[in-house]
């Protein structure tokens, strides 16, 4: 039985906890939900003692299986005041798996006012005081860990934001360079974890072994298949690896789905000045510590991040992704590469969300605060933040309260999280999404832009939406990264067939769906117990009623199809 380790903050403990016999298959996201409706009462103020912070992994972590090594990191979102898990690449995840540990649950809080890590390795786990990190950039705290228990830790830290308990807040997972950046933004599980007076989480597995399958030639095999699937789809081992998730700004630009100038447009006129093609022209011009191709975790063969360098070749920031390009690119009328860099370079050290924050200055543009394009006065707002002014701490509580305290009607959320770089006017399916998925507004939730579909037609959308979120939902819980999923063509028994060799379990061919689907019935059962019901199934009306340019769409996808979602019950 996998190991469950249990931390109580308040009273200072740590302890192994039995895994309950019916959590056996949730994993990631699922074990996030089954332990949140087991163990956390759904009203509890997210940034108080009674929510819980979670750790967990997929079956697969530390094996060889590439791209297995994803960590789901959730509670109740202070954003949303649901439940929230928020996905992270990096090197925790396969260093839990080495270490044999499932999942990490983090509860109550210190009570002392002061600033704690937590240590973990395969023979020492302990409670370390960590006031000297007290107010450093998640970087910075990284390279003080790194000195104080050695370079290869992977470690899980907040930023300032984070200890400030601002909303916007996400935590920061180390990369296998040991670089902060890969990010559990979505949520604000940022602010619960300072809120907890937690600032890191070290995880040391030194001295540790790949684990061992029950079947290691049936193992081998099947990861073989996986790999080849991985390497003959073009999307995984030509574009994801050359172009990164900035090859999807050109496509959604073209569909007239890509944020513009705070929601208002569909298509910016400098997207060739930021999208892949460029991002990968302006790295290999450069030089120097630019990668076109980098991947966060061990193993990965699709290596889809990047790294971003100035025209020195010295680096700003990696990776440059997609999201960022769209919420503080496009959104914000910032057609500079270099500029959008320097300010994802910032968001990263505060511990900021980039989607979240980049709806939020979109708002405060709109209102006037900053011109859009003004890149400079971006940087200026950001210094307020980490001044901790109150202007600061408008900024980095996301959209909705920037929206709120400046008066704004256009608001780009839902259930109190921002949308991410996909207008739901011109990419519906992914609309439905944001509008049912119990994570408020999140495109990983099960976003639509890949079906062979028309993307304006209503009529369909919903379906479409429901699979992918069941599908998402499914592997999400098996710790597997989003960007295999079109080089398995819908033949999950790739997966399924990875985790029976390795376990010696035989599962049916439906299960990742099976478990997608409970997932997301635990899910919206924990929000409807915290008030969060099918009425808040909602986009923000302007979506309704304002044509978005070019194609003057508007989300019409009609009420009932949206509530037909989920609506039926398990055969």
């Amino acid at each position: 039985m996998e190991k469950i380790l249990k931390v109580d903050l308040k009273n200072k403990e740590i302890k192994w906890q039995e895994d309950f016999n019916e959590f056996k298959y949730y994993w990631g996201r699922g074990y996030i939900a089954a332990v949140l409706n087991h163990e956390v009462n759904p009203t509890c103020e997210p940034l108080g003692p009674y929510n819980k912070l979670i750790f967990a992994r997929g079956p697969l972590a530390g094996t060889p299986v590439p791209c297995s090594g994803r960590l789901s990191i959730g509670g109740k979102s202070p954003l949303t005041g649901g439940i929230k898990e928020a996905n992270a690449g990096g090197t925790m995840g396969h260093g839990l798996g080495k270490l044999g540990i499932k999942a990490i649950i983090i509860e109550n809080s210190f009570y002392d006012n002061g600033l704690y890590g937590l240590y973990i390795s395969k023979d020492d786990i302990h409670l370390f005081e960590a006031s000297d990190l007290r107010g450093l950039s998640t970087s910075q705290t990284v390279e003080n860990l790194q000195k104080r228990f050695g370079e290869k830790i992977s470690a899980a830290v907040i930023g300032p934001t984070g200890e400030m308990g601002l909303l916007a807040a996400g935590i920061a997972v180390t990369d296998i360079d040991g670089r902060p950046s890969r990010f559990a933004g979505r949520g604000g599980l940022g602010a619960v974890m300072g809120a907890k007076g937690l600032k890191a989480i070290v995880v040391d597995s030194a001295n540790t072994s790949i684990p061992k399958p029950a079947n290691r030639n049936e193992f081998i095999l099947q990861n073989r298949k996986l790999v080849a699937m991985l390497k003959e789809n073009p999307l995984t081992s030509k574009t994801y690896t050359e172009y990164g998730t900035a090859a999807a700004l050109s496509v959604v630009n073209a569909l007239g789905a890509l944020p513009t100038r705070n929601f208002s447009l569909g298509q910016f006129e400098f997207a060739e000045k930021i999208n892949g093609d460029a991002l990968h022209d302006a790295i290999l011009e450069r030089g120097g510590s630019g990668e076109t191709s980098h991947a966060c975790m061990a193993g990965c063969t699709i290596k889809c991040s990047n790294v971003f360098a100035d025209k020195d070749g010295k680096e700003v920031v990696a990776p440059l992704e997609f999201e960022t390009l769209g919420l503080v690119g496009s959104n914000l009328l910032i057609g500079s590469l270099d500029e959008i860099a320097v300010i994802n370079a910032r968001l990263n050290e505060l511990g900021l969300d980039t989607i979240e924050t980049g709806a939020a200055l979109g708002l405060l543009m709109e209102r006037g605060i900053i011109s859009f394009g003004n890149a400079e006065g971006v940087r200026q707002l950001l210094d307020e933040v980490e001044k901790g002014t109150v202007l600061g701490r408008v900024v980095g509580s996301g959209a909705l309260v920037v929206g709120r305290v400046m008066g704004l009607s256009r608001i780009p959320v839902v259930k109190g999280q921002a949308m991410p770089a996909y207008d739901p006017r011109g990419i519906k399916g992914t609309g439905v999404t944001y509008a049912t998925s119990p994570m408020g507004a999140d495109h990983t939730a099960g976003h639509t832009l890949r079906a062979p579909v028309n993307h304006l037609e209503p009529k369909g959308q919903a379906k479409i939406a429901e699979t992918n979120q069941i599908n998402m939902a499914g592997i999400d819980s098996l710790g597997m990264c989003m960007m295999v999923v079109p080089a398995l063509g819908g033949k999950f028994d790739a997966l399924t067939g990875l985790i029976d060799a390795f376990y010696g379990w035989q599962l049916d061919s439906d299960f990742i769906a099976r478990t997608g689907f409970q997932v997301l019935k635990l899910e919206k059962q924990f929000n409807e117990k915290a008030g969060i019901t099918n009425i808040h199934d909602r986009l923000p009306e302007f979506v309704y009623n304002e044509p978005l340019e070019p194609h003057q769409s508007i989300f019409d996808v009609s009420d009932e199809d949206i509530k037909g979602i989920f609506n039926y019950q398990d055969e």
